[in-house]
């Protein structure tokens, strides 16, 4: 069993200044995931009668993204490939102090504690996240049409993308590049998202930029944070459909 000092930050809203406090947990197990850490935390606090802190989670499967926190200077934590609902406590020692923060970002506005308002990635994906269907009743069957193995593995790699904002995270400019371009790449590299593939990344691009995310400048630390392995090939790739999107429109 463990005994830690957590160092987490509170907010109680987007104008608050918030700030660094310190919660001592003991008797922490290693096998503990670090949410459920988190819970012991919380059941105790409001045993106290004190306010829980406040943070996001769904699955607890590494699925959907939204436990992503900044931990001990790195989104989701120390380990790679992984999110923070699949870090477990074996990874810390007993006596450990461990800093607990949300994603920094001006598209990324603090709603309290350790949740982040992501909403900006919701709205860049409905700027031109859809492809043309034929629903006339002669619908083509999708297996039918014939698609390169190697364009069929990049865009389900690409397609792995859950939108936790680790890229975001971990970017010295706050950029959603790596995102953005998973989410082009993964209809760019098929037929099926040709109709609108123009538009659609004229789109993307030009709302990630009103959202206010920073410029990419090819550090690769979002790859390397990325929980999915999101290649930074997807956004060279971006770039070209981009370009080339720009001439013809």
């Amino acid at each position: 069993m463990m005994n830690l000092t957590l160092k987490i930050w509170r907010q109680k809203n987007s104008n608050d200044k918030g700030s660094i406090v310190d919660y001592p947990v003991t008797d922490i197990s290693p096998d503990m995931s670090f949410l459920e850490m988190l819970d012991v935390l919380n059941q105790e606090l409001i045993e106290k009668g004190e306010e829980p802190v406040a943070f996001d989670h769904d699955c607890r499967e590494g699925i959907c993204g939204t436990c992503s926190l900044y931990i001990n200077g790195r989104a989701h934590g120390p380990s790679t490939r992984i999110t923070a609902c699949q870090l477990h406590m074996r990874s810390f020692k007993d006596g450990d102090t461990i800093y607990i923060e949300p994603w920094r970002a001006k598209a990324f506005p603090v709603i309290k504690d350790l949740i982040v308002d992501r909403t900006s990635f919701d709205r860049i994906q409905q700027a031109g996240g859809f492809i043309s269907v034929n629903t006339s009743g002669n619908t083509q069957d999708a297996n039918a049409i014939p698609i390169e193995k190697e364009n069929a593995d990049k865009a389900f790699d690409a397609a792995t993308c859950i939108g936790c904002g680790a890229c975001v995270a971990s970017c010295k400019n706050s950029s959603a590049m790596l995102f953005v371009s998973a989410k082009v790449s993964q209809f760019a590299l098929l037929p099926q998202g040709q109709v609108e593939a123009t538009d659609r990344v004229l789109n993307m691009v030009k709302q990630m930029d009103e959202e206010g995310f920073g410029n990419c400048t090819n550090t690769g630390a979002c790859e390397v944070e990325c929980p999915k392995g999101i290649s930074l090939e997807n956004i060279a790739r971006m770039n070209r459909e981009y370009l080339a999107a720009s001439f013809k429109g």
